[in-house]
């Protein structure tokens, strides 16, 4: 088999017969079916062909054309809170992940799975399953190689573990790699050793070695097996020759794809005949290298395209093995696609002494790493064709838009475009045969699979384990809806992540954005959430806000914008008005300017030369609230974040010497920028930053959440002379 030092081998088989019997099993005293959960990552509700996408799927295609296709199905429009509510049956915040991997001094963002809740392999387990995961964790902070494994895979109920801790990293050589609990990287692995790594095909491989080690070990037993890619999160990496395979095909940009996707999928019936197309989020005419951005989206395609030939691989192990009849496969999705522009901008040369890492050394920073293993500089930026070890890119907002195809909004959002994802059910034993190819349009939602497993397991869903109390789970069992019989959901499905939040009760939903008002939508009728009936329909607001009020309160919501890091859970704030700052300085939040709903000015004195690079003078914050005043280009930015709102006001060229700028952010909001005494360009309307922010200040450099478009830390190589901050109205 591939890369491993063992004694089993794949066959290999084709799936164009994969609804058809397999082969006879082997002897088995137990009749419950084997459920294999498979989850991509960053991937939009389109990207799949059998939802509408041009990216060569087979092996999914085969599942999903005999098998069922959900229409309505939602995830949690991030990476962790869903993981957490597909693991456990519950709401994040009820799992401890309201958001991501920090404690926030509240029961619902812990940033670790809790206690009071199980997952399904620690449902399942009890009832006589195996119990199997290879792939990407991402549901506890605790990450460190020192650190407390009982958070880690096989303290929450699986036997067996190949993957990674944490939530991204490089694809050839993934940081927190782990195989059971031992920390291991992609040299020192003893029993994975492929000619050339990569890591959608080692969880592949290695998800393939467990079913074959499970028929050999306990066949009579039935499996539960979760396979979590990180394709296709970035960064855009794959081999050369499946990105040889997308080679111009993307070239006419984001309207045609997106026109494309929304004529096949009216065809097939996965959306109504007159359904819209929410509005294009870029002008393709507007994009400076086309070749770069078509590039980006060549990369993403070969990521999927190779997954999918992994899970082909692993279905074919099943039908090897006689399994597949008794087998229900999920595979869905995390998020909808991915609008952050991680390294979308340029982090320049490295250092010039970096030195390969040992076999057993490893990365110090996995996102992005500052080198690859064999001693070469990460590059990220325009420029950089994304694709090989060394580079580290994101593919932007505007393929994000066509992934989504035909949806509003993007990952973190609770909009269409964020939270839709494909479900596909095969179950040959358990779905009749005429439901094969159909859709499923009932709205269903993470935490049925829960529900899902503990029927089809015949397990009991425990109340209490050793001592702890566990919350009851919050899902209904999809097993009616696989053949098309209603299912038995009482109550409304709910959401928030960052404050977006949403509720959907039967055709009607209730979105906003992180403090805005309520819109209203008839999803039956209108799924690309074109007309909002908000207005129009004010008790029906009122009626689903107020269901929504009672669903924060008890799932651990409130207080809503915990994730933030408020004062009450961070300390104090400085009064002080006056900070005279230099190279180097670095205050923590409580110890930083309160700039919250303040007006401020910064001033900075530093030195240019012909050769010195672009950096931070100065920020405060991070990718949500603060302000950043940083050289690039040669010119001076002066940058402000308030929440969704990002404000910017740039100079002209700086000459060679020793310069100040002075930046305000105006009472009103309005920014402006003086460079050596006069006005560097027009005042930029804006807006006073409405929460404090999380991260800290920092002179030189912005080694946390970037404020503005550049990666961290991007310090400053010149010299800096001094930086002062005056809050308040002077």
């Amino acid at each position: 088999m591939r890369g491993f030092r063992s004694g089993l081998v794949l066959t290999c088989l084709g799936l164009g017969g994969i609804g058809l019997a397999a082969a006879p099993a082997s002897a088995a005293d137990d009749s419950r079916p084997n459920i294999l959960v498979i989850m991509s990552d960053d991937m939009g509700y389109s990207d799949l062909g059998c939802y509408g996408g041009e990216i060569a799927t087979p092996n999914l295609d085969a599942l999903a054309s005999n098998g069922v296709r959900f229409t309505q199905f939602y995830n949690n429009a991030r990476c962790c809170p869903t993981r957490a509510s597909l693991l456990t049956g519950l709401y994040p915040h009820q799992a401890g992940i309201g958001h991501m991997m920090n404690d926030r001094g509240h029961d619902g963002y812990r940033g670790v799975l809790n206690r009071q809740s199980v997952t399904i392999a620690e449902a399942l387990r009890p009832a006589g399953y195996r119990t199997y995961m290879c792939g990407k964790w991402h549901v506890t902070r605790l990450i460190d190689a020192n650190a407390d494994r009982a958070s880690w895979p096989l303290g929450r109920g699986f036997e067996k573990f190949y993957g990674t801790i944490a939530g991204a990293g490089n694809y050839y050589d993934p940081g927190t790699l782990c195989r059971q609990n031992n920390v291991i990287t992609v040299a020192n692995d003893p029993e994975y050793t492929p000619d050339s790594y990569y890591y959608t095909d080692a969880i592949s491989d290695n998800a393939v070695k467990y079913l074959q080690q499970h028929g050999a070990e306990s066949p009579q037993k039935p499996f539960f097996l979760y396979v979590a890619y990180t394709a296709a999160h970035w960064p855009m990496q794959a081999p050369e020759q499946a990105i040889a395979k997308y080679k111009g095909r993307f070239d006419a940009g984001y309207t045609e794809g997106r026109e494309a996707r929304l004529r096949r999928m009216k065809e097939s019936g996965l959306i109504a005949a007159d359904s819209a197309l929410s509005p294009g989020s870029d002008n393709w005419e507007d994009v400076k290298d086309k070749a770069w951005e078509a590039r980006c989206k060549e990369v993403y395609a070969a990521m999927v395209d190779t997954m999918d030939a992994g899970i082909g691989r692993i279905v074919g192990q099943l039908k090897a093995s006689g399994q597949l009849d008794k087998t229900l496969i999920l595979f869905l999705q995390d998020n909808g696609g991915c609008a952050e522009n991680t390294g979308r901008s340029a982090n320049g040369d490295g250092p010039a002494d970096l030195k390969p890492l040992g076999p057993d050394q490893l990365q110090t920073k996995t996102s992005p790493p500052m080198q690859t293993r064999d001693g070469r500089w990460v590059k990220t930026g325009p420029g950089v064709l994304p694709g090989p070890a060394d580079t580290y890119i994101a593919y932007g907002r505007g393929w994000a838009n066509v992934s989504n195809t035909p949806f509003r909004e993007y990952k973190h959002w609770t909009h269409e475009g964020g939270i839709s994802t494909p479900l596909i059910a095969h179950w040959p034993s358990g779905i009749r045969r005429d439901r094969a190819g159909r859709f499923e349009r009932q709205p269903s939602h993470l935490i049925d699979i829960m529900a899902t497993c503990v029927d089809l397991a015949n397990a009991d869903y425990p109340t209490e384990v050793d001592g702890q109390r566990i919350k009851p789970r919050e899902g209904v069992s999809l097993r009616p809806a696989f053949n098309g019989a209603p299912l038995d959901r009482t109550q409304p499905i709910f959401w928030e992540h960052e404050g977006n939040r949403a509720v959907r009760e039967g055709k009607w939903k209730l979105v906003a954005k992180e403090n805005e008002p309520w819109e209203l939508y008839d999803i039956s009728v209108d799924r690309t959430e074109q007309n909002n009936l908000a207005t129009a329909q004010p008790d029906r607001v009122k009626a689903l806000a107020a269901k929504w009020d009672a669903y924060a309160a008890r799932a651990d919501v409130l207080p809503l914008g915990a994730w933030r890091a408020e004062e009450s859970t961070q300390g104090s704030l400085s009064r002080e008005r006056h900070f005279a700052l230099k190279a180097g300085d670095r205050l923590e939040r409580s110890q930083a300017p309160a700039i919250v709903g303040q007006p401020f000015t910064l001033s900075a004195r530093f030195q240019t030369s012909e050769t010195q690079a672009d950096g931070v003078i100065v920020a405060q914050g991070g990718t949500v609230n603060g302000f950043t005043l940083f050289v690039k280009s040669g010119r001076p930015h002066f940058l402000v974040r308030a929440g969704e709102s990002t404000s910017r006001v740039v100079g002209p060229e700086l000459t060679t010497g020793e310069h100040t700028v002075i930046a305000r952010l105006a009472p009103k909001g309005t920014l402006s920028l003086e460079v050596d005494g006069k006005p560097a360009a027009d005042p930029v309307p804006g807006k006073l930053v409405p929460r404090m922010p999380v991260d800290g200040l920092e002179v030189g450099r912005d080694a946390n959440g970037p404020v503005g478009p550049y990666e961290s830390p991007s310090a400053y190589a010149g010299k800096i002379e001094s930086v002062v901050v005056e809050v308040g109205d002077k």
